[in-house]
């Protein structure tokens, strides 16, 4: 689970003004880390079905938001693909 600590350092490193939260680079950043942090509890319980699920729509989402970002702003999607690793 993402602490307000980690969602306030996430937004400040990626977001363009202070306020900026809902921004497609704040939302694939904020989901890429919510995305690990679940990798790693399913990988010390990989029968927990729900959390998958959980993942997989995760994942889709962050998926439409790279699509929807690389259609926009090709620039910025480059660099923050590079940016996460993904």
């Amino acid at each position: 689970m993402l602490t307000p600590r980690k969602k306030k350092n996430i937004i400040k490193e990626h977001g363009t003004h202070e306020t900026d939260t809902g921004s497609a680079k704040i939302q694939i950043s904020l989901l890429t880390k919510q995305i690990e942090e679940l990798v790693s509890h399913l990988k010390k319980h990989p029968k927990d079905v729900h959390s998958r699920r959980g993942l997989l729509k995760m994942v889709g989402k962050r998926r439409r938001l790279l699509r929807y970002l690389a259609r926009t702003d090709s620039k910025a999607h480059g660099s923050l693909v590079k940016k996460l690793g993904l």
